[in-house]
């Protein structure tokens, strides 16, 4: 059976609230860690989500 392409990850919010989203990204296209900008509802403003593991 062949590996799936898209893997899930956790998208840690840097404002250190605890605060994650659950993300997919395609493994082979895109390499670097993901980084995005979101809304943050524990720290009520939009702050930076960078990637970390899903345990």
């Amino acid at each position: 059976m062949a590996k799936a392409t898209t893997i899930k990850v956790k998208l840690n919010s840097t404002a250190d609230t605890g605060f994650y989203y659950v993300a997919k990204k395609n493994s082979r296209t895109m390499t670097e860690k993901l980084t995005m900008r979101k809304y943050d509802p524990v720290a009520k403003k939009h702050v930076e989500f960078k990637e970390g593991k899903i345990k």
